[in-house]
């Protein structure tokens, strides 16, 4: 797993306190956030569609153990630049008559750790990245309070284009961009990803759940982990939901030293 360098209790807790945290609110040894809803050993690799709903998760064979070669690191990035420019073309919903930019994702190719979100707001929409406004700089802290780096994960959204006045996006909408979010998570292959608030978690499992049905627990997407939790912006609005999202956190940084050995 790529590491940002040993901050130190004190910084961490300065991190912590950007964050909007008061407390720190430490867990008893061997206690974890929630039961994982499939196997905890469905870990493997992508190989499956993502579910819709109604539809049954189909899981993705194991992967074999040990990272990829360089050399097929370096193709899936030249693959996942192609898609890039694919997506920047792309006029299948309705949302590209009003975009200024397709805002088709950021980060390491090759990371452990991918966070999905809704869709582009206005200032992801000007500068052509996701995360880029308030909610943005607040995900930098959270992703640094698990002792990463943004530039070590990957962050992307359900759609590539801003949806009008910030609004959720629609089911075709979100629908159009499926493909290109399975392909993002198949080429980057992380080891664990966190869906963004309610619509990323109902894209990605394939479900209208509300956010607390889904928050807090695990699923598989693809053969991957993936964690539910609170989106940068609610966080913002309220916060009271710091301290669940803190804890979610917690549990997405333990399962990647499982998974890494870190």
């Amino acid at each position: 797993m790529r590491s940002v360098r040993d901050r130190g209790l004190r910084e961490l807790l300065t991190y912590l306190e950007e964050l909007g945290f008061e407390d720190l609110f430490l867990a008893a040894d061997g206690m974890v956030a929630a039961p994982l809803e499939e196997s905890a050993g469905q870990s493997g690799r992508p190989g499956a569609p993502m579910p819709r709903a109604g539809e049954t998760r189909a899981e993705a064979p194991p992967a074999a153990a040990g990272d990829a070669t360089p050399s097929d690191a370096a193709g899936r990035t030249a693959r996942l630049r192609e898609l890039g420019s694919e997506v920047a073309s792309c006029e299948r919903c309705r949302l590209w008559r009003d975009r200024k930019s397709v805002v088709f994702g950021s980060g390491d190719s090759d990371a452990d750790l991918m966070f999905v979100g809704e869709g582009p707001g206005a200032e992801e929409d000007r500068q052509g990245l996701p995360f880029v406004g308030p909610a943005g700089a607040l995900l930098t802290k959270m992703i640094e309070a698990i002792d990463l780096s943004r530039d070590a994960v990957y962050i992307t959204n359900v759609v590539k284009c801003r949806p009008p006045g910030n609004r959720d996006p629609l089911p075709d909408e979100a629908g159009a961009c499926r493909g290109y979010l399975e392909r993002q998570i198949e080429l980057i292959r992380p080891r664990v990803i966190v869906a963004l608030g309610r619509v990323a978690a109902q894209a990605l499992l394939g479900n209208d759940l509300p956010l607390g049905r889904m928050r807090g627990r695990w699923a598989t997407v693809l053969g991957v982990p993936t964690m539910v939790t609170y989106h940068p912006a609610a966080l913002l609005r309220n916060r009271a939901w710091k301290r669940p999202t803190w804890e979610d956190l917690q549990a997405v940084r333990d399962r990647l030293k499982e998974l890494t050995g870190g």
